[in-house]
Formats: C-alpha cells, structure tokens, sequence
C-alpha cells in the first residue's frame, strides 16, 4: 500500500513516500524535495560467521541522467564512485552507526540512488533523510529517527536548506544531523565564523531537524511496520573474571609512557589470561567459551579502566585534559619541491609537499552539478608504516578521501581567489606516524607548506580534535586526543580555523547525541588549543615566502579585449604558437580575455607579456615601436610593430636625407625604431623612421649620400 507523508520545510514542500516502488527490500523511501528526487533503501541480512562489528554499508550514486546528462569520458556508464559519492555515503554512515544496540551484528546496507536533480536542491542530505525513514520502516532495531539539514548564512540569516545560488553567497555550508533530542553529527565549512555564530547555526539546525523526526515518526504510524525483536547476546562468561583479575594491571599498564610500549604492556596483561585458561593447544574451556570471547571481554575492560581513569581526570599520557602534546614545526624540508613541511604533535606526524601548477593543471569535476575547474587539491594519505602495521596498497579508501576533503576545505577559505594568485595548487600530506587526529595534523602541515611555497593566504589555520568521556550527567572534554581516548571514547571533535574563527567542523560520535552545552564548551575549548598551535606555526615561518620557488613555473596574468582573443591566437593557432615557441612559455586563454602566461624563467614570461600586450593593444598615433622590417618594396618598407601588425614606412620617412633606394637603409630582418605618424579609415597605418630618431635624440647613420 502506498504511503505519502508531507511537510512543507523551509518554504518548499518535502515529502515521503513508500509502498509502491521496491517492495522487496526492508524498507525503501522515497525523497522528494523540489524536483530532486532520492529513493533511498535498506535491507538487512544473516550475520557473517564470526564476525565481532557491526557490518553496516552505506552507498550513494548520483545517476548523470538525473541531471539530464550523459556521463563524461569514453564509457557512457558510471563507474566507480566519485570523491562527491565516498563523502556523501560517509554522512550517510556516521549518524546511523551509534543507533543500532551493543552485539547487533546483522549485515545491514543502505542505498541511495539519486532519480531527479532539478539543479536547486541538493540530494545528500535527502539521502541522510532517506536512509533513517528507510531504516525506520525495517524490521531492523534501529533507534532512529533521526534527519539532517544542510544550512546557509546569507546575508546575516541563517537558510535552511538553501538553493544552489543561495550556497554560493553563502560563507557557510553546514550539515548537521540528529534526533529530536540530540545532535549526532557535524560537517561544516566557513569563511572564519565566529564560536558563538556557529553555535547558532547548529542550533537552528537542530530546531528544524525536530521537524523532520516527526514527519517520519508520521510514516511510522502509517506503515505500522513488524520490526523483529533483537535479543541480546548472552553475558560473557569472561567479563567477571577479566574486572576481577585484569582490570588493576590494565590500569598499571596504561600508565606507561608511548604508545607503542602501552600498548605492549596491555597486550602482556592480555596474553597472560590466554595462557592461563587456554593453555597451549585448547581452544575452549569446559563451559565452551573461546579465546575470541576472553579477547572481547578483555577489551570491554580496557574501555571501561580507560573510561574510569579519564573521568577522574587521569589522562593516558599524563597530561591535563586541556593540554596540547608537545608541538614541532619546521618548513623547507625537501628540496626541488615547491613548498615543504613536517608537523609533529606528539606521536602524530604530517610531511606535507606543495605542488604550484598552471590553469592547465586544474582538475575538471564533472557530475550533477555544472562542470567546475578545481584549482585546489589536498590529498590524505594513511600508509600502514604510520601506525607500526603491514597492509596491502590498494589506493586510497573512504576514510583518506574523508580525510583529505575535511584538511582540504578547512584550509580552502584562507586562499586568494585566481585573478589574485593565478596557480593551481596541489598539497599532499602524507601521515608518517599517527596516534590521534591526523586530519588536523594535515591542516597544520598544509598550512606551513603553503606559506613556506609563498603562497599568499590570508590567514594561517590550524585544526585540533577535542574527545569526550560521558557516564550520565558526568562528562569531560579531552583537548588533543590519542589514539586510545578515540577509540574508547565518546567523540571526535574535529575543529579547524584562524585566530578569527572556524573554517572547518567536524563531529562523529559512538553516543546517542550530545546537548547545546557540551557543543558550546567543545568549541571554547578547540578555539585555546587552536590559538596555541598558531603559535608555533607562526613560530616556524612568519608569513608567507615574498617569491615562489624558481623550480615552480613563473605565472603572469593579463586582460585583453575579448574581441581580440581571435587576433592573439591567429589563423590556425599560428600567433600564439609563435610567441610560444619563441619565448619558451605555454599561454592559456579564457573566454573573458584572461591570458595566463607560464615559464620556467621570469624573463621568458616578460617578454611573453609585452609580445600579447603589443598584439592586442590599439595602435596609437605617436607612439614609437620597436619594429622588425618584414618586406622591402620599392617605395618603402613595411615594418612588423607588433606580431601581426605591421605598417608602411614610406621612403620619403625613412631618413632626414635622400634615400635613393630602400635597400640602402633596410634590408628584411632588420629592426628599426618607427614612430606611428597616422592611422587611416582602414586601419593602415602609417610610420616614419624619421620622427623616431629625432624624438629619440639619435643620429641618422644610416642615411644615403645628399642628392647631387
């Protein structure tokens, strides 16, 4: 039976409809805001053998022909997802997981597949949407519902979820994504905006989002779905036994200094309770429980030994809960590459490399939205040497790519637009070692790389990741988490921006949401931390190098009339090729006459310029040009002033003296000064030789013999 449920949601209608496609599955909803459309399902599936996490798949396609278009390249076909997909599936992702209970380990996969675009509205957070309705009417224990919004700031108003044109106004771009008591999730991204105007934004967020659990409390009640009761794994015959005999010496052993030589000690406390009930050779005890079932409850020790030691103020390394890890900074590091830095905290590290590149460079993305040139490029790279392990390369996965766009968009608002630093830009950071927050450890590293490459930004950004430990009402903020405090932990607080405000957000929790207060608090507490990181990064480098490396190529910028673009590139591409090859220089030409010239010497690049700004200037009547003789005719000489331009320079202009043949003053090849002494209805323009060297003050060695 087919089921509509409707709300009108920031000025336009959203409605919810099931029942009537993909009846198979679970759940399936559909999602239509505007014209987007999204059909969004979940299904559910027997658990793997053995497994100990919860399996949960998110997958979201963006189907070109919902944009009316046909897929770019040679194969008319989607392929595998783009970098828009990985980052939406992974907003998909995160507010789910916490909301299915301790020991469910059904397979569970959400899909969402974009139907219609209609340019204005975007589907990702429809597809958030979608996936808690979907879940919602499965028989699956979820413990939604929750939605999401994306919100805007036009203006001074905050837009709830906003047209594309409003977006592009906008100086902020943040999805938040919760229950009807609780915030769950955040991903945001601002031009510098202040703590406390964040904090509204959510919280107006959060506001809205109240409105959309009731729609799909609504489609509940219409669907009255059959949800399968999910029982509880049976106690762990080892969780007694572990807290009896483990939980003092796990302890004892996180309070030894170094990840590495905690994580040895923990793994001690751990072997010696195998070996003592699974003497070598037995796989189970006389009871039937197994080694895999000591090593759960031997983690839920651990957490819980982490947990009490945090509550009382007792960190893992020893530091207070708002300290920082000692902090290192060094730039230049490399040499050849454009810009280079290496950022230390603690026992986390970034080597960053900064690549300056030509309009040429520019990465084109092509998907839903119009074809865009991207000029900036972060890339996160997570190598298993960084965290002592073996693993197989196989390019990067969801959480690099995660990664890499948070560090990439965190740092992006400080960065001059292309008409005031004309370079594509290209930062790679590589993590070298990781113990917590290595996505900050990037926008500290990128931002000592780009100013180290001289790349002029405005301001420099830092990121830091503040944790949680929450029992009840009792909770405290972690500054600077580590690997474990993550791990065993509540949140991960991600929070980048300048000494004027934030730039880059991001929130994941293993909770089921957390209050306005602790938002409030979090953000207080990063903005300290963050202040002090910026002081060591300007402890490092200053500013911004005054020149670019000589290994990057020179870049020069110039306007000419649109109308004349034809002129500069000539019959056949012949002008522009010519001043290419003659100066050693690559030109780029956009459609609003914007002509970028790149090279591998400054020198080239000059001349380049003042070959494309004497084509394409007007010739002006009294000006003196520094021309080439391109032909000798019997009543003059026509001179080449500027490429593709030339003029006729009569014999009678040619010297002060009597000039019995053109050849005795010029010969093919020759350069002369000429001054333009006319311009005529049809644009032939006259010189003289004459008039230039007396303007100029030289003498006329090259005139002929006084008539006899």
């Amino acid at each position: 039976m087919k089921v509509v449920v409707e709300r009108e949601i920031g000025g336009r209608k959203l409605s919810l409809t099931t029942g009537e496609i993909a009846k198979q599955a679970d759940g399936c909803v559909l999602v239509q805001y505007g014209e987007t459309v999204v059909l969004v399902a979940a299904q559910s599936g027997p658990p793997r053998p053995g497994i100990d996490f919860f399996p949960l798949t998110c997958d979201y396609r963006e189907r070109m022909a919902a944009a009316g278009k046909f897929p770019g390249g040679f194969l008319k076909r989607e392929g595998r997802p783009t970098t828009r997909e990985i980052l939406t599936s992974r907003l998909m992702d995160r507010p789910i997981r916490p909301l299915f209970p301790k020991g469910y380990y059904d397979e569970v996969q959400i899909m969402a597949n974009v139907l219609s675009f209609d340019h204005e509205n975007d589907p990702d957070v429809l597809a958030m949407l979608g996936a808690s309705a979907a879940l919602c009417i499965a028989p699956v224990p979820f413990q939604g519902p929750i939605a999401a919004v994306r919100v805007a700031h036009v203006d001074g108003e905050f837009a709830l979820l906003p047209t594309q044109e409003q977006l592009d106004q906008s100086d902020l771009d943040l999805i938040v994504s919760g229950s009807k008591e609780s915030v769950l999730m955040i991903e945001g991204f601002a031009a510098q905006m202040d703590e406390d105007r964040m904090s509204e934004a959510i919280i107006f967020a959060h506001k809205n989002i109240q409105a959309l659990c009731e729609l799909q409390e609504e489609l509940v009640e219409k669907v009255s779905p059959q949800k399968v009761p999910f029982e509880a794994p049976p106690v762990n015959p080892f969780d007694a036994i572990v807290t009896e005999q483990a939980l003092d010496k796990i302890r004892q052993a996180k309070e030894v200094s170094g990840k590495q030589a905690q994580a040895e000690a923990t793994t001690a406390v751990r072997d010696e309770l195998i070996a003592q009930f699974f003497p070598e050779g037995t796989e189970a005890t006389a009871d039937g429980a197994t080694v895999d079932d000591l090593k759960r409850a031997f983690h839920d020790v651990e957490a819980r030994a982490i947990r009490e030691m945090t509550l009382a103020g007792k960190r893992l390394d020893g530091r207070g809960l708002t300290d920082l890890r000692p902090v290192s900074c060094a730039v230049q590091v490399l040499p050849r590459v454009h810009g280079s830095a290496l950022f230390t905290r603690g026992e986390t590290q970034s080597i960053t490399t900064v690549t300056l590149g030509t309009t040429r460079d520019e990465q084109r993305v092509d998907g839903l939205f119009d074809d865009y040139g991207k000029r900036f490029m972060l890339d996160y790279n997570f190598p298993s040497y960084s965290v002592g392990e073996c693993r197989p390369i196989r390019g990067p996965g969801r959480r690099e790519i995660g990664h890499g766009a948070l560090a990439e968009r965190s740092v992006k608002p400080v960065l001059h637009t292309s008409d005031k630093f004309p370079y594509t830009l290209r930062v790679i950071s590589d993590i070298t070692e990781s113990n917590g927050s290595s996505s900050m450890a990037t926008v500290c590293a990128a931002t000592l790389g780009l100013m180290d490459a001289g790349v002029p930004i405005s301001q420099p950004v830092a990121g830091i990741s503040i944790g949680l430990v929450k029992e009840g009402d009792q909770y405290v903020l972690l500054t600077d988490i580590i690997g474990n405090e993550d791990h065993f932990g509540d949140m991960d607080f991600k929070i980048a921006g300048t000494q004027k405000g934030i730039t880059g957000i991001q929130l994941d929790l293993k909770i089921d949401g957390i209050s306005e207060q602790i938002i409030r608090e979090t953000l207080a507490q990063a903005k300290v931390a963050r202040l002090d990181l910026l002081r060591s990064i300007l402890n490092a480098i200053r500013r911004p190098r005054e020149s670019i490396s000589s290994y990057a190529p020179q870049l020069l910028q110039t306007t000419i009339d649109p109308s004349k673009i034809g002129l500069l590139i000539g019959p056949g591409g012949k002008t522009i090729r010519k001043i290419q090859e003659e100066t050693g220089t690559t030109l780029d030409v956009a459609e609003d006459g914007t002509v970028t010239i790149a090279g591998a010497g400054g020198a080239n690049v000059e001349d380049a310029l003042a070959r494309i700004e004497a084509l394409t200037e007007e010739i002006k009547v009294g000006k003196i040009y520094f021309g080439t003789v391109s032909s000798v005719k019997d009543f003059g000489a026509f001179v080449e002033i500027a490429p593709g331009k030339d003029g006729l320079c009569h014999i009678s202009e040619l010297s002060d003296g009597y000039v019995k043949s053109v050849a005795d003053v010029c010969k093919e090849g020759d350069k002369m000064h000429v001054k333009v002494i006319a311009v005529d209805d049809q644009n032939r323009v006259k010189l003289s030789r004459t008039a230039a060297m007396v303007e100029m003050g030289q003498s006329d060695e090259a005139a002929g013999s006084d008539e006899s």
